[in-house]
């Protein structure tokens, strides 16, 4: 089934846009390390998110996709998995015992695995802080922040562009979060014209011409709330922002959230944030574009490998350099961001 969904994929990326993809796959064809094995993926299933089948077919291994209320997902692409023999997650699939659990947001936490979890997501990680079992973390990494940071902040723009909020020229976008994806979306939005200020309740490292806000300081953040153009939460933390309910219902800003959970709790009605209060970058038909994404991707499937074949202690468990730098080059021969990149994966130098 991996060259029928192979010939499917190419009608819409070129392998360019996914080159750590591409090269996993190839070297799985031959060594097949996950012949037979149970995977269970509750990566968001895009278009994108089916490269990531892909190779993981090429190893062998039976997929089934995680589909449900929480997961963000394209209907129209999850009628079609089965056709390129990829099960989708119902009750029966649900109760069965897998080899190893591909999470996201933790949603997927009580889902049976023999040899562990991966998760996605930094959200997801407080769920398995002190979990009784092996976690590959595929968030915490440098290769991470070329999905946050570049691809994410670059979807957020297309989201409001599609939207029809196209003019971002001196108009005043206040962040909330200052971590990956706040960075990005922090970016992004300067880049486009707009004066862009973060809060977060620790100083933080932001690109040039960005304004730091003190969270802390109520008196200035209301005011920033009442200033904005836009608001936009990025803080990874259900409720984070719940303390200025009042304010953002009465602000005449756009409102959207980049994060998984509901950052601004229930006294903000779902009504009066964008896209109701979920991803704002998931109503577009590529949330990433698969040549951000496909570096997390390999190195969640590289996750998916390493709790089948090495002894790794419980609770949560980092990517090494070596694997980062294994991806990074992969990209580098092949990818069409090799360039693009540069000021990111100097961290691995």
């Amino acid at each position: 089934m991996s060259d029928k969904l192979f010939q499917y994929l190419t009608r819409f990326y070129r392998p360019e846009e996914f080159p750590a993809l591409a090269a996993q796959a190839e070297r799985w064809k031959i060594s097949r390390p996950l012949a037979g094995r149970m995977i269970y993926d509750a990566t968001p299933v895009f278009r994108n998110t089916m490269v990531k089948y892909y190779a993981l077919q090429c190893a062998g291994a039976q997929v089934t996709a995680a589909v449900g209320k929480n997961i963000p997902c394209d209907e129209n692409i999850c009628k079609i998995l089965p056709e390129f023999g990829i099960k989708v997650a119902g009750d029966v699939e649900k109760n069965l015992t897998y080899d190893v659990v591909a999470d996201c947001a933790g949603v997927s936490r009580q889902i049976k695995s023999r040899n562990g979890y991966v998760e996605l997501t930094r959200s997801g990680l407080e769920y398995y802080a002190n979990f009784p079992r092996p976690v590959f973390s595929a968030d915490s990494g440098v290769l991470k922040k070329l999905e946050t940071i570049l691809g994410t902040g670059e979807g957020f723009l297309r989201a409001m562009k599609q939207l029809g909020y196209n003019d971002f020229k001196n108009k005043k976008v206040l962040v909330f979060g200052g971590g990956k994806v706040g960075r990005g979306v922090a970016h992004y939005a300067r880049c486009a014209g707009a004066e862009v200020t973060v809060a977060d309740l620790k100083e933080v490292v932001l690109p040039d011409n960005i304004t730091y806000l003190d969270g802390n300081d109520e008196d200035s953040v209301r005011r920033a709330i009442n200033e904005s153009w836009c608001i936009v939460s990025v803080t990874g933390l259900a409720g984070a922002l719940k303390r200025w309910a009042v304010d953002l219902v009465k602000s005449s800003a756009i409102i959207a959230n980049m994060g998984v959970e509901d950052e601004f709790g229930g006294d903000v009605p779902v009504s009066r944030v964008l896209n109701e209060k979920r991803p704002l970058n998931f109503i577009l038909n590529e949330p990433t574009h698969l040549k951000y994404i496909d570096a997390t991707m390999a190195l969640n499937n590289y996750g998916i490998e390493k709790l089948l074949f090495e002894t790794l202690p419980c609770g949560i468990n980092f990517p090494s350099r070596e694997l980062e730098k294994s991806i990074v080059a992969d990209i580098k021969k092949n990818g069409i961001i090799a360039n693009e990149m540069e000021f990111i994966i100097s961290e691995l130098d």
